[in-house]
């Protein structure tokens, strides 16, 4: 069978300031016959490439959809920081569901993406079918959320690609052990960006998208054990071992209530 291979769309999504450009990674294509379009969702700080394996497979008999959120990837940067919030990224994806055309999706998030799936699941008349969370849930530890803070605040600059790629390496390492180096490549090339008037290169999102965070010391405990027991369709959470965001305790607790 032939390999599903990406192409790049923009929509816009209207904000209080006017429209922005959200960049859009799509596989596959939708059959009256397949399963439903599936819109995958990154974590904080990555952007849509992160799906590229999982969403070459999944584009063999459906669409799926893969944006890169404002302030990631290609997409645009807000002009004002306030925006970079989940409920702001949940109205941003009501322009990409409705781009999808389908009354009916699945939803992949990680972490954040997992968050907004979240959100956007526990409200009435949602088009969620099925939901797939990785590495979050209801309940977020402060000292994970501080941790991210302090490391995505800042705007570093690197000479070239070789020395991003030991960035990610180190960063990202909790990713997994036995990734090859085409994996590490290929995140490098996604993550990264020109810095502006230098010749090196940057990361792929603005630092200000950690802004609405404020004082990282002051950051607290995210409790959305409310959304989660309001959502109703069927849920499959995965948690890696070393997770820093979802722990076990709050993964069983998860299986014992809410969707189940």
């Amino acid at each position: 069978m032939k390999m599903a291979s990406p192409r790049s769309e923009d929509v816009f999504a209207l904000r209080a300031d006017g429209f922005h450009r959200m960049r859009l990674t799509c596989w596959g294509a939708e059959r009256a016959d397949g399963p439903p379009s599936t819109l995958c969702l990154h974590a904080f700080s990555r952007n849509a490439r992160d799906f590229d394996a999982l969403a070459r497979d999944l584009g063999r008999d459906r669409a799926v959809v893969c944006p890169d959120a404002f302030g990631r990837g290609r997409s645009d940067w807000l002009p004002d920081p306030a925006g970079y919030t989940p409920a702001a990224y949940m109205g941003d994806m009501t322009a990409v569901i409705a781009r999808m055309d389908a009354p009916r999706i699945d939803w992949v998030g990680a972490s954040m993406g997992g968050l907004v799936g979240m959100l956007l699941a526990a409200g009435p008349r949602n088009p969620i079918r099925r939901l797939v969370l990785n590495d979050v849930g209801p309940f977020i530890p402060a000292e994970s959320l501080q941790t991210i803070a302090r490391y995505v605040g800042g705007d570093p600059r690197f000479a070239d690609l070789a020395a991003l790629e030991a960035r990610m390496r180190a960063v990202y390492r909790p990713f997994g052990a036995d990734l090859d180096d085409a994996y590490w490549r290929a995140m490098t090339r996604h993550g990264a960006r020109a810095a502006p008037g230098e010749d090196g290169r940057a990361l792929a999102y603005d630092p200000a998208i950690v802004t609405p965070m404020g004082d990282p010391d002051a950051i607290e405990d995210v409790d959305l054990w409310a959304v989660w027991d309001a959502i109703a369709c069927p849920t499959l959470v995965i948690r890696g071992a070393d997770s820093a965001l979802l722990s076990a305790d709050t993964l069983a607790a998860m299986a014992a209530r809410g969707p189940g």
